[in-house]
């Protein structure tokens, strides 16, 4: 596999291109959004937020499916790879279909559960109730798109990507500005991106990948094990993180009745996506090697190659936030007017430069840890910090000693610094080289 894994670049770049994609489109939604109003972008970042919260169980199967294929096919025994994306596909079917269901039909419930506020909550309730009612579209794309990735083909999602968030631009524009369909038209646009997406890469990889000719299979219990070894940690690591986010949304929530501060989270995050997008495909890629080389046993190349992507994700995030932040009042114009939010987001992006640097440090080793099968280790230390830093510092600082938003801000930055130096120090000592599938192969 040494010889004929795609060098890094060349599965960088697309993963970098596809995520850039997807934030983009976030972002055009958003400013398209703007034009209903900042209480409709405030609602959609909310329902996407609780969204999130609720699909947390097809990450137990697509987290864990990245460390057992890439493993298994540095191994030369991509017929397990195959078997893994199998059960994968049909765990994440069966659980999206009651998802999609339960948001659907309970979506006033949850927001009144979780404290929205009364001017987010009409546009909140339309949101979640078309998009949350086909969130199954969100457990099979990973699925496809990490198969594929893990066999070295990443320009097929990247196209899916392109033309799914083409077909997103031109719906957005025709049901916000021709029907005046509002957020109705924004979540209906996003569902219909969604199966172009889907139908792309699922064709892509019966096209692609033969794998499912090698006729080598584990038992079906064996390889789910393997799965959830990995999967369900990493699934409880973002399951409490989307539980501690709602927790510090509904903190901005309480601020202010008009949804001023968590309407500034919206907008900061959107301008600073796209540095994290750079962090978020060093992490994926740098994964994908990193599990291609433990199935061979090369460990020392992992550790160089971890090392170096994090070094790289540092520097880019650093670079990209100071850019932002020096070119705010610009930026943020681009989805506003009101010169209150215009200062408020111009503060959350400088603090923003510490947080993407903390995070970019989390996400390269993090991803790694998880790929070699040490995943309960950064879960174990999520739990901790999330809670104490992003939650606790969410109220100490923004509420207690009432900095709000940028109080929100010293929280998320906090807690994503000090997982960043865990994860380092967990790499560096080793551990994680013991963690793996292929004994035999990894001796």
């Amino acid at each position: 596999m040494k010889d004929s894994a795609k060098p890094f670049l060349k599965l960088y770049i697309p993963i970098a291109l596809e995520t850039l994609c997807y934030m983009l489109a976030g972002m055009v939604d958003t400013i398209m959004l703007s034009s209903v109003g900042d209480n409709a972008v405030g609602a959609v970042g909310t329902a996407n937020t609780y969204i999130s919260v609720f699909i947390i169980m097809f990450s137990v199967v697509s987290s864990g499916m990245i460390a057992v294929m890439t493993q298994y096919i540095g191994a030369n025994r991509v017929g397990v790879a195959y078997q893994a994306k199998q059960l994968g596909a049909v765990f994440n079917l069966g659980v999206g279909i009651v998802l999609a269901v339960f948001l659907s039909v309970f979506s006033e419930w949850i927001l009144e559960a979780v404290g929205v506020a009364p001017l987010l909550m009409d546009y909140a309730k339309t949101y979640l109730r078309i998009v949350g009612g086909f969130c199954f579209l969100n457990a099979l794309i990973p699925i496809f798109s990490s198969y594929l990735r893990a066999f070295g083909h990443t320009r097929e999602p990247l196209i899916a990507s392109l033309l799914s968030n083409a077909v997103n631009l031109g719906l957005n524009a025709l049901f916000l500005f021709g029907l005046h369909w509002g957020v109705a038209g924004v979540a209906i646009a996003t569902v219909i991106s969604r199966v172009l997406n889907l139908v792309i890469i699922a064709v892509a990889s019966k096209l692609l990948i033969k794998a499912g000719e090698d006729p080598e299979r584990l038992k079906n219990s064996e390889v789910f094990i393997q799965i959830i070894k990995v999967g369900l940690p990493s699934a409880l690591e973002t399951a409490l993180y989307n539980v501690a986010m709602t927790l510090t949304i509904r903190f901005l929530n309480q601020m202010d009745e008009a949804g001023l501060n968590v309407t500034a989270r919206a907008y900061a995050s959107q301008i600073a996506n796209f540095s994290f997008c750079a962090g978020a495909a060093l992490a994926q890629a740098n994964a994908i090697m990193t599990g291609w080389r433990i199935g061979e046993g090369d460990y020392e190349a992992c550790d160089r190659g971890t090392k170096k992507a994090a070094c790289i994700g540092i520097c880019v995030a650093a670079g990209l936030e100071a850019i932002f932040a020096l070119s705010a009042d610009y930026l943020i114009r681009l989805f506003t007017d009101d010169p209150e939010m215009i200062a408020l987001v111009a503060k959350l992006l400088a603090i923003d430069i510490i947080l993407e640097v903390g995070r970019a440090t989390n996400l390269v080793f993090g991803q790694a840890l998880k790929t070699s099968g040490d995943a309960l280790f950064t879960t174990i230390i999520a739990v901790v910090f999330m809670y104490v830093c992003m939650v606790g510092g969410t109220w100490f600082f923004g509420i207690h000693l009432g900095l709000m938003a940028v109080g929100a801000y010293i929280g998320l930055a906090g807690d994503e610094c000090v997982r960043a130096v865990c994860m380092f120090l967990r790499w560096q000592s080793g551990k994680w080289k013991a963690k793996g599938f292929i004994k035999h192969e990894a001796c």
